[in-house]
């Protein structure tokens, strides 16, 4: 069982990328300090909420200052780019992090990069696939390059210089690749068993429901399975706002307290889904009412939170409920207010007393 950060710390919108970038490295070197295994990073151009327009350019800055954590991305949106650049930065951050380098891919979420980039939302998801399939190609041969899609082209066959290294892609350390995760959050998530079907890893997402956290490993594992292959349970990472505090009572304050990033980051992420029109996605049951899928009902369905006593019975039960997951990915929160001392010390208290006994558990049930 591993415990990693994924830092979308949904800042609030006013903040200057300069406090909100030195904030999240702060954030990033404590987790390392910690013991966390791995941090995630993810990727948008028009949201000052979560401002990564480079994931890798961050995490490229923290390597020389890190010794545990391993790096993902979550996720470059490969829409947006050309195959070839995703290809040729990721081969060198694989080098540059030493093989500490998980790869997570998707096909974008956010309604203004599609805007920006003109990406078709009809047609997002047959980008994705082209490109991770160029990048993929790219990884594994030589020059000449003659790959033809329907959204790009990589071609490399005239300006070859086999004696100079010119005309060459470079490859990742990782041999064949570094290991490939998507992100999932609906229900019947087809995207789970796309990634079943490929033998890539899988994040559920943080206000995913349980029932469809559950479904998510369910379509997994049967994807996997037709593919000839067992799901394992070290390829599934399972992300959750979790909020540890010395006393029930004083947890109790951090999620539901007026100055709680936590409850700024439920009513951004129910505000912002709500206006695409895919509540659906978040509600904690299905026949639910919009009215009634609040920040407070999302709180109560996503939010671990307590002593570490009950967090550590908490995530036992989440376990049982929903599946096997490898990893605990906690979901960083911005530090306004109260809420810098409140998440170090919740970082702590996760790393140093809840994770070593969770772990004891984990190792204890596989052994049965």
């Amino acid at each position: 069982m591993r415990l990693g950060m994924f830092m979308m710390p949904v800042h609030p919108p006013g903040r200057s990328l300069s406090s909100t970038l030195a904030e999240d490295t702060a954030k990033s070197l404590l987790a390392d300090k910690l013991g966390y295994d791995e941090l995630w990073m993810g990727e948008h151009f028009s949201a000052t909420t979560e401002p990564f327009p480079s994931p890798l350019m961050f995490l490229a800055g923290l390597v020389p200052q890190t010794k545990n954590l391993t790096f993902g991305t979550a996720v470059i949106n490969l829409p947006n780019h050309h195959p070839a650049i995703v290809a040729g930065e990721a081969a060198q951050f694989d080098h540059m992090c030493g093989g500490r380098f998980m790869f997570g891919v998707g096909s974008g979420g956010l309604a203004s990069d599609f805007e920006l980039f003109k990406i078709d939302p009809a047609t997002r998801q047959r980008a994705f696939m082209e490109s991770i399939d160029m990048i993929l190609r790219i990884w594994a041969q030589d020059p000449p390059y003659d790959i033809q899609g329907e959204f790009w082209s990589v071609q490399i066959k005239n300006a070859i210089l086999p004696e100079l290294g010119v005309g060459f892609m470079p490859k990742p350390l990782q041999q064949p690749h570094p290991p490939i995760h998507i992100s999932i959050a609906s229900p019947d998530s087809a995207s789970a068993k796309l990634a079943g079907s490929k033998g890539w890893g899988v994040i559920s997402g943080p206000v995913a429901p349980l029932y469809a956290v559950a479904n998510h490993w369910q379509a997994y594992s049967e994807a996997r399975r037709s593919s000839g292959k067992p799901a394992r349970s070290e390829d599934w990472r399972v992300s959750r706002l979790v909020i540890v505090a010395p006393t029930d009572k004083e947890a109790e304050e951090r999620v539901y307290g007026e100055r709680a990033s936590n409850r700024h980051y439920c009513t951004y992420m129910r505000t912002a889904i709500a206006a695409a029109k895919r509540l659906s996605m978040i509600k904690p049951r299905p026949d639910m009412t919009d009215e009634e899928c609040t920040p407070e009902a999302i709180i109560k369905e996503c939010v671990i939170h307590g002593s570490p006593r009950t967090v550590l019975d908490k995530l036992v039960a989440l376990r049982e409920r929903v599946g096997p997951f490898g990893t605990l990915l906690q979901i960083g929160l911005d530090w306004g207010g109260p809420n810098e001392a409140w998440e170090r010390d919740g970082m702590r208290l996760l790393a140093h007393e809840v994770m070593p006994k969770f772990r004891q558990h984990v190792t204890a049930q596989a052994a049965e």
